[in-house]
């Protein structure tokens, strides 16, 4: 009875905190025309793997990062907001070469597809795409949260793993779109997508680069 009223109570909020929040910010609907445009010309079964590969490379780094990720920015001497610039920084380059359509119709030789699926599931799908600065940042602050209890870490872990299954569902169901669209439909929803895209790294470099320079003035002011 204790046990169901301290979920109840603590756990049930924090559990819809976890999957809200990572779900929003992992965004696997926004990062599925990027993954559609990048792999055009790619048979479904090398598209799933990459899937496969994006979403299990980005579990791992993410729960890595929540689970000890204040050690390692320390260690490394990273801010978070350092990280925020580098990763807005390569949104935009994406956002640009997809509004330039530089990613239409892949067309590669047999021995180069394997090398094309291993980078791009890694980066940008993987980092900074659906393990970006501000999943990262949430899963640091709700470890934080969780500090003392075991459960709720471990429900922290559960919906990070929830997160990132619903994540391969939607990019691997995605695949029919392109079938659906043609290719010119393909190629209008690359330009406008890169559009999009190219705002939100402009959003994630801001959001990095607005505290470095207030502390820069404040520390200028005294």
């Amino acid at each position: 009875m204790d046990f169901l009223n301290s979920f109840n109570n603590d756990m049930m909020p924090f559990t819809f905190m976890c999957l809200t929040s990572f779900f929003t910010l992992t965004n696997p609907f926004g990062t599925m025309p990027l993954f559609l445009t990048m792999t055009q010309g790619l048979d479904n079964d090398r598209r799933r793997q990459i899937v496969k590969k994006a979403t299990i490379t980005s579990f791992i780094i993410l729960v890595a990062f929540t689970v000890c990720g204040q050690i390692l920015f320390k260690f490394f001497g990273i801010s978070a907001n350092g990280f925020r610039i580098a990763a807005g920084i390569i949104i935009l380059k994406i956002g640009f070469d997809m509004l330039q359509a530089k990613y239409s119709s892949v067309k590669l030789r047999d021995d180069e597809v394997s090398a094309y699926a291993e980078n791009i599931s890694i980066t940008p799908l993987a980092i900074p795409m659906l393990c970006g600065p501000g999943a990262i940042a949430n899963g640091m602050v709700l470890m934080d949260q969780a500090s003392g209890s075991w459960p709720m870490k471990f429900i922290l872990i559960g919906s990070i793993a929830l997160i990132y299954f619903i994540a391969y569902i939607v990019l691997t169901a995605s695949v029919r779109l392109t079938r659906i669209l043609g290719e010119t439909g393909n190629n209008v929803m690359m330009r406008l997508m890169g559009l999009i895209i190219m705002v939100i790294a402009v959003e994630i470099f801001v959001a990095g680069a607005k505290p470095i320079i207030v502390d820069m003035i404040q520390a200028g002011i005294h």
